[in-house]
């Protein structure tokens, strides 16, 4: 006769090792607070159009950004409206950088996002 496998209850290699570990006395872990639930104003954002030095092309320029506002955070936005608008663009000097001439839209995505 066979040995029978039991398939009901739970089976040792589906468990976490970590899963009956009880150490009485040690703290809890860090509270982590995720960047998205603190919200750090943008400052008053200003949009403008170049096209000098760039060979005729035109770029639309955000800057303005609050001192406070962390260089992440407009990396993040910088590569969002990116996405989004499928163009290219980079951030300099805490300026975004977006290549093409819309800057209406690039406006209302800036407001969505922030």
């Amino acid at each position: 006769m066979k040995p029978r496998v039991q398939v009901s209850g739970p089976q040792q290699a589906f468990q976490s090792p970590f899963a009956g570990l009880d150490l009485p006395g040690l703290p809890e872990g860090p509270a982590e607070e995720k960047a998205s639930q603190k919200k750090i104003p943008a400052g008053k954002l200003v949009f403008r159009k170049e096209k000098a030095r760039r060979s005729g092309k035109t770029v639309v320029v955000v800057s303005g950004f609050d001192p406070a506002f962390p260089e992440a955070g407009i990396e993040e936005l910088a590569r969002r409206l990116r996405k989004q608008c499928g163009c290219g663009g980079t951030v300099r000097d805490r300026e975004i950088e977006l290549q093409g001439d819309e800057l209406e839209r690039f406006r209302a995505l800036v407001r969505d996002l922030i």
